[in-house]
């Protein structure tokens, strides 16, 4: 098929314009701001949890995350912040590491880093909470 005229003169930068985005980044977008929505009402419960927590005890620790609400906030907290965690360190990575292969090394570490850290501390909430020992 023979290119028009006025294509041939132009940039692929003027050729690229108006085609839309490449639609990569909207997951990340999306990720990054329903976790951060979250970690806001999640956020002020941990502080505030955390002033009450830092008055009390060992025992009294154990007994506050027995509780079933106490346990299922925290629980979010976590899984909230670790996946804004990832998504953020993700980007971070694809933006300022070049080569490809360092690059899919850290976002694959970053991600197991991430997830590891979720089960440990998902399994250590529900083992306090369940057992009312640590």
């Amino acid at each position: 098929m023979a290119e028009k005229a006025s294509e041939r003169f132009r940039t692929p930068l003027s050729r690229a314009r108006g085609m839309g985005a490449a639609r990569h980044g909207v997951g990340h977008f999306i990720t990054e701001r329903v976790s951060g929505i979250a970690l806001i009402p999640l956020s002020l419960w941990g502080v505030f949890a955390g002033l009450e927590l830092a008055a009390s005890d060992f025992d009294g620790a154990t007994l506050w995350l027995t509780e079933p609400l106490n346990a299922v906030l925290l629980g979010l907290l976590l899984i909230a912040a670790l996946i804004h965690l990832q998504a953020a360190v993700q980007v971070v990575i694809e933006d300022y590491i070049h080569r490809f292969t360092t690059k899919s090394a850290l976002v694959i570490l970053n991600l197991f880093v991430c997830v590891l850290s979720g089960a440990l501390g998902i399994f250590s909430i529900l083992k306090v909470a369940l057992t009312g020992a640590f």
